[in-house]
């Protein structure tokens, strides 16, 4: 590819300036465009050198704006329906993903982990497992680094663990990594994928261009998968874990036990009660770590070790602290109620639940059916306080009370928590609107519980 190219970068965020920086690098002209008026063109120039051929554009885009581009490459965040991509599929300028344009300048060896939820937990061991046996490794993805901060680092030698959204899936062309895997399958992102069938086909496009040399780790306890992994169109082998039964070959829980079987071999990987991470699920994340590492040929002397000392990602069931017999937990990733369920499952006592936000057009029935005799009580903040409280009240849960910020959900939790109980934050809802993001509302949360 002529990397002279002029190509046109969507989106301003983490990502956006990380391609953009890449393109400029490898010799390219970026014109970086951005919906959002209100953004500062200067503020936005001083991410790149003065002499660097970045031409800003903000609001509308038009016609004239895209003379001479021969690519778009587009942030994670912006949906497809975005009206500027009408524009651009009229003058037929081809559409890359971030990880697509990464991978397109990388070397080295790549596994790639998707999926509803896990996927930064199973990303971050997997990364510390890689980390263990070799040199030169990279994680990337929305873990913190875009993957094209470090693509022009690889080496031959280089192994990436990158995690990879499904906005990130419906714009590649050859992205193949050596390993992926699919962790699971629950509608989220519904207000971007419109229908699950689409999203799970997108999620399932991380096996696009893999071949028989390569492998896909799946969620055998997920139906959608189990079938999947039974296509015959698929290329890769296909290796799955479960935590709800025994392999023919794979990764299993035996009991409290997580074994690999490799053809008549069973080998003991870590028994679940060695591990730092709490709850069912966790032990998924584990196994699928497990499975990605054999197959990137990490000896399981290696693996044992780094499962056994690997802690929780903050903001993922992160433990803050003990106040007066009760634990606090933060769970500020819970963004979905299937990710909020988990939180809810791993409790070690009775819960004073905090949940609340932006609304993805998420169902919570199944969330609220959760909470039996397990939640105590319910404190919500942000916009979709009502839509909850009126959920919960058609199950018959009424322990409901309001706050307006998080220091006031935070001082009621603490004032209802008997010893013994777990106040926790895991909201099901986006951060939006109250918070920039996840990790400043678990921040914040944080704050307020060693404020109490």
């Amino acid at each position: 590819m002529n990397m002279s190219q002029k190509v046109i970068v969507a989106g301003t965020g983490k990502s956006g300036i990380a391609a953009a920086k890449l393109l400029l690098e490898i010799g390219g002209e970026v014109v970086l465009y951005d919906g959002n008026m209100n953004q500062d063109p200067d503020e936005l120039k001083e991410n790149f050198e003065d002499s660097s051929r970045v031409t800003i554009v903000l609001g509308d885009l038009k016609r004239s704006d895209l003379l001479g581009v021969e690519l778009c490459i587009i942030s994670p965040g912006i949906p497809l329906e975005a009206p500027f991509v009408a524009v651009l599929d009229d003058l037929k300028i081809p559409i890359w993903s971030e990880i697509q344009l990464a991978y397109h300048c990388s070397k080295g060896k790549l596994a790639a982990i998707t999926g509803t939820n896990g996927k930064t937990t199973t990303t971050a061991l997997t990364g510390e497992i890689m980390k263990a046996h070799y040199e030169n490794v990279f994680v990337v993805g929305n873990i913190g680094i875009p993957y094209t901060e470090i693509a022009l680092s690889t080496e031959d030698d280089s192994v990436t663990v990158a995690e990879v959204s499904s906005f990130q899936l419906e714009t590649i062309m050859d992205f193949r990594p050596n390993v992926s895997a699919i962790l699971n399958i629950t509608p989220d992102h519904l207000n971007r994928h419109h229908t699950m069938e689409c999203y799970i086909q997108v999620k399932e496009s991380i096996t696009m261009n893999q071949t028989k040399d390569d492998v896909c780790v799946l969620n055998y306890d997920d139906e959608v998968l189990r079938e999947f992994g039974k296509n015959e169109e698929l290329q890769p082998k296909v290796v799955y874990f479960s935590s709800s039964q025994k392999l023919e070959e794979g990764v299993y829980l035996d009991g409290d036990i997580i074994v690999y079987k490799h053809g008549k071999t069973v080998t003991e990987v870590a028994d679940v009660h060695e591990l730092q991470l709490l709850g069912k699920h966790n032990y998924e994340n584990v196994m699928a770590a497990v499975a990605i590492a054999v197959n990137m040929d990490v000896p399981m002397e290696t693996i044992r070790k780094v499962v056994k000392e690997f802690k929780a990602v903050e903001h993922r069931i992160e433990f803050v602290m003990e106040r007066f017999g009760v634990k606090y937990y933060n769970d500020s990733k819970g963004t979905n109620p299937d990710a909020a369920i988990q939180a809810i499952k791993a409790m070690p006592g009775p819960i004073i639940l905090i949940a609340g936000g932006y609304d993805k057009n998420s169902e919570y029935d199944e969330w609220i059916e959760s909470f039996e005799g397990r939640v105590r009580y319910m404190v919500l903040i942000g916009q979709t306080r009502d839509k909850i409280a009126e959920c919960a009240k058609a199950h018959g849960f009424t322990d409901i009370m309001y706050a307006e910020d998080m220091a006031e959900a935070v001082r009621v939790c603490s004032v209802y928590a008997d010893s013994g109980n777990c106040v926790l934050l895991s909201p099901a809802c986006a951060s939006w609107g109250m918070f920039s993001n996840y990790e400043e509302r678990g921040e914040i949360f944080k704050e307020c519980v060693r404020n109490l």
